[in-house]
């Protein structure tokens, strides 16, 4: 079942390649870097699938219903 519209992943997987983009070019490093990395993974994943598990516990659903 998807509850993310097309706006959400789009800004989720912008936001993924951005933080790819700072880890690649050295920008960030360590603990933020990991940290980060995993938000990205997390991002591009559930942008892919469209569905984010967090959405149904808040009550937030941004997919238009047909």
């Amino acid at each position: 079942m998807k509850n993310m519209g097309t706006a959400d992943r789009a800004i989720r997987l912008m936001v993924a390649i951005l933080i790819a983009i700072l880890y690649f070019t050295g920008t960030i490093t360590g603990t933020a870097a990991l940290v980060l990395g995993f938000v990205a993974v997390i991002f591009a994943a559930t942008s892919m699938v469209s569905f984010c598990p967090l959405y149904p516990l808040l009550g937030i659903n941004t997919c238009k219903n047909k």
